[in-house]
């Protein structure tokens, strides 16, 4: 089982630039290209928020188009630039989006996975949280199939960073979590995005993670009163690979042109 995360997308209409410099959607056809172009095809795609950029439906419609050469099942998740109501009347065919009626969270089975998706918007702010029916939620879901490996995604990941200025807008409570995924061992991985950085942290006994953007990076400076900025450094995805022995195996790919591969080894000898 392969699944594939893309992170924090910022689609606008055709043709606008992100802080008129990042041509996003450009970014976003690179990397969908280069995912299907890998010798082994994820079997799913999850988008852990930020699909678009102001929640429009004029942006949600470019995104559809943007996603459409892919043919393995996308999930979809909100991030705080993007509005439920808009997503899930752009996404008609996505029934799982309206498993809740208040807030964008599913149950989908994986193969030997449960992917359960969380909605950590605050609506109109930048950071998130987990009310306590999002949370109940969560619990009972996971209460119901306490021997299937399971994967939280979600958009705001529950631990600090150190990037100050993501950090004031990063999730409210995750002690609330943490006492309910301390219950549920089958957790085997929280997937999470916001950060356009691949970002690893132990939380309640398990791994969460952030994933790097499609197009811009958060800029890695490590203080409490790091600016707001970003940088065009390798955009990239993330494949998180399931062996029933290993658990979750995470790899970071990079989206471009490289050169190489080239061999380690010539006519059975390391080449000097």
């Amino acid at each position: 089982m392969l699944i594939c995360q893309i992170s924090d997308l910022h689609i606008k209409v055709p043709g606008a630039l992100s802080y008129g410099v990042v041509d996003a959607a450009a970014y976003l056809r690179r990397c969908i290209a280069q995912i299907l172009a890998q010798r082994q095809r994820p079997d799913i795609v999850v988008i852990t928020g930020d699909l678009v950029d102001f929640g429009r439906a004029d942006e949600y419609a470019h995104l559809g188009e943007l996603l459409r050469p892919l043919t393995m099942p996308v999930y979809l998740l909100p991030g705080n630039h993007d509005d439920r109501d808009t997503l899930r009347a752009s996404f008609p065919g996505h029934e799982y989006l309206r498993q809740m009626d208040d807030f964008i969270q599913y149950a989908v089975d994986a193969g030997p996975l449960r992917l359960l998706a969380l909605d950590s918007v605050i609506t109109g702010q930048s950071g998130g949280e987990l009310c306590a029916s999002r949370l109940a939620w969560l619990d009972h879901r996971l209460s119901a199939a306490p021997g299937r490996p399971t994967v939280i995604l979600m958009h705001h990941p529950p631990f600090a960073t150190g990037i100050g200025h993501m950090d004031r807008i990063g999730f409210a409570n995750p002690r609330d979590l943490a006492t309910i995924v301390q219950r549920h061992p089958q957790v085997e991985r929280i997937l999470c995005g916001h950060l356009h950085r691949p970002i690893q942290a132990r939380f309640a006994g398990t791994l969460a993670s952030t994933c790097p953007g499609p197009a811009h990076q958060v800029a890695l400076d490590l203080a409490a009163d790091a600016p707001s900025r970003f940088v065009l450094e390798p955009p990239g995805y993330q494949l998180h690979l399931w062996d029933e022995g290993s658990g979750l195996i995470s790899h970071t790919a990079y989206v471009g042109e490289f050169a190489g591969p080239y061999p380690f080894h010539h006519d059975g000898k390391l080449i000097d």
